[in-house]
C-alpha cells in the first residue's frame, strides 16, 4: 500500500526518471522497469501510477509544458518592449532546464506520438498555439500585417534547431540557437531576407 503524501514525490520522480531514460535511449523503447529503476521504485508502483509507459510520457510532457509555461509567463512580465518580449520568447525556449539533451530526445519523441495519440496531438497544439500567439504579440508593432507570418517562420525555427540538436551528439547550445534565431529576424524585419516572410 503506498505511503499517505508519498504519491506527488513519486509521480514527479517517475516523469524525471521517464525523461532521462527517453533521453539516454533517444527513443520510446525503454521499459517500465528501467524507467521505475531509475526513479527508485517498482514497476508494479510505476503502474500504479501511470497505468502505461505512454500514460507516464504524456505526463512527463505535461510537466516539460507546464515549466516552460510558467518560465514564458515571468520572462514576458519582465518584458517591457516587444523587442524584450521577443527575446523573452526565444530565450526560454532554449535555457538549460529545456534545452537538455534529454528533454531535446523527450520533444522529438513527442512530436512522433503525436502523429498517432489525440492527447499528445491535443497537447502538441496548444504548445503550438500559445508558442504562435506569443511571438504574433510581439511583432505585431514592428511587422504589422506580417507578424503572423513571420511568427510561423521563427516558431518552425525553433522546431528545426530541436530537430538538428536531435540528430547531433554534444550538447546542446542554447546560446547559438537564440543568437541565430534572433539574427534571422533581425534581417526578416529589416527586409534583408530572400523571399521575405509575408
Amino acid at each position: 500500500m503506498p505511503k499517505l503524501g508519498m504519491e506527488p514525490i513519486r509521480r514527479d520522480a517517475l516523469i524525471k526518471a521517464a525523461i532521462v531514460e527517453i533521453g539516454q535511449v533517444g527513443s520510446l523503447d525503454v521499459t517500465v522497469s528501467r524507467i521505475a529503476k531509475r526513479a527508485g521504485m517498482s514497476s508494479a508502483l510505476a503502474h500504479h501510477y501511470f497505468g502505461s509507459k505512454e500514460q507516464m510520457f504524456l505526463a512527463a510532457m505535461r510537466h516539460v509544458l507546464t515549466v516552460y509555461g510558467a518560465e514564458i509567463r515571468g520572462a514576458l512580465v519582465a518584458a517591457e518592449t516587444p523587442q524584450a518580449r521577443l527575446r523573452a520568447v526565444v530565450l526560454v525556449s532554449f535555457t538549460g532546464s529545456h534545452f537538455r539533451r534529454d528533454v531535446v530526445a523527450a520533444w522529438l519523441n513527442f512530436y512522433v506520438m503525436a502523429q498517432r495519440q489525440p492527447e499528445a496531438a491535443r497537447l502538441l497544439r496548444i504548445y503550438q498555439a500559445r508558442l504562435r500567439a506569443n511571438l504574433r504579440h510581439a511583432l505585431r508593432l514592428r511587422a504589422g500585417e506580417r507578424a503572423a507570418g513571420l511568427a510561423d517562420a521563427v516558431a518552425a525555427m525553433i522546431d528545426g534547431v530541436y530537430l538538428h540538436e536531435a540528430l547531433g551528439a554534444g550538447e546542446p547550445d542554447g546560446e547559438r540557437a537564440v543568437a541565430q534565431i534572433m539574427d534571422w529576424i533581425a534581417a526578416a524585419l529589416n527586409g534583408d531576407l530572400r523571399g521575405d516572410a509575408a
